[in-house]
């Protein structure tokens, strides 16, 4: 009897365990966001004021925009190291394409981000190669082309169209903060209400089964990195025009490490199957407000880098055990 009931109870424990660890995976980054918002209107002067909340919500956008991506790729337990590229070679195809009215720069801009993505989802989904390995080509590739666009220089812009993208306001609110939930809208959109959503999340639960079941699993793959590239060049665009010019070396510069980290600390496994899209939104607010109250405190910038780095490891941690729970 007394082996039954401490049966029962390592069993209830085990279930409980699980239980948080899972309420924890689906709802910490919420917890942190609110938390690290409390303490800033704490011990933060100014901190709940429009032009402070309006200039945070405008420095991650960009990661937002390029995260999405890359959860969705992720989704497909997969990963695209392009990203950072992708935006470096959409600003210069802006400058280089001046002439050209802004509206028919910025769709040109995709149009290439979306090739790249052909590239990669061709190489991965077709061909068979690792993603990391077939994304990784492009992360060197992609900034020198953008260097040999550029030659050497940092051009501005001046297209009244790009250039409106971040200077503009809609009912108070900053252009990059709209462009950037236009995005999440459209992904979130994707992911739960297009067939393609569902193949995307099946893919990458078991590519094996989805193929076998009928779901077109290349098709499939090239399609997540086309939107990978869209999103990625649609991030370079805003880059561009919030920094009025356009810099081969510094646009886009680690966005693939800040958009995997936004995807893992916003509860997307990294083995596939899920894609958290407001999840990973407010992992990249919090890494933002997190980063910015670190240096507001006076905190250097290598132990802000040392506070993100256990907060992924934490982020990947949790992840596991719930995957063996």
């Amino acid at each position: 009897m007394t082996s039954l009931s401490t049966a029962v109870a390592g069993t209830a424990a085990k279930a409980d365990r699980a239980t948080v660890l899972r309420w924890t995976r689906d709802n910490g980054v919420y917890v942190a966001l609110v938390l690290i918002v409390v303490y800033n209107v704490l011990f933060t002067p100014r901190f709940i004021t429009w032009d402070n909340l309006d200039v945070q919500l405008v420095l991650c956008t960009r990661i937002v925009v390029v995260a999405l991506g890359m959860a969705m790729v992720i989704g497909t337990a997969g990963i695209d190291l392009s990203v950072g590229a992708v935006m470096a070679l959409s600003g210069a195809l802006l400058v280089q394409f001046s002439g050209v009215p802004g509206v028919g720069a910025i769709a040109l801009a995709l149009v290439i981000g979306g090739l790249v993505g052909v590239l990669n989802g061709f190489l991965v989904g077709v061909v068979g190669i690792q993603p990391i390995v077939a994304t990784l080509a492009f992360l060197f590739a992609g900034r020198s082309l953008a260097q040999l666009l550029l030659a050497g220089k940092n051009p501005s812009i001046h297209d009244k169209v790009i250039l409106g993208i971040s200077s503009g306001h809609v009912l108070g609110v900053n252009g990059l903060i709209i462009a950037a939930l236009v995005a999440v809208g459209l992904v979130a959109f994707t992911v739960r209400r297009t067939n393609f959503g569902r193949q995307l999340l099946a893919v990458g639960d078991n590519a094996r089964a989805s193929y076998l079941s009928g779901v077109p699993v290349r098709r499939t793959l090239i399609g997540v990195y086309v939107l990978s590239g869209v999103l990625a060049a649609w991030a370079g665009v805003m880059d561009t025009a919030s920094i009025t010019s356009a810099n081969a070396l510094s646009s886009g510069l680690n966005y693939e490490l800040f958009a995997i980290t936004a995807v893992v600390v916003g509860g997307t496994p990294l083995t596939g199957g899920r894609v958290r899209v407001v999840g990973t939104v407010a992992a990249a607010i919090l890494m933002q407000l997190l980063r910015s109250t670190l240096i507001f405190h006076s905190a250097t910038d290598a132990v802000s880098q040392m506070v993100t780095a256990v907060v992924i490891v934490g982020a990947v941690y949790i992840q596991r055990v719930r995957a063996r729970a």
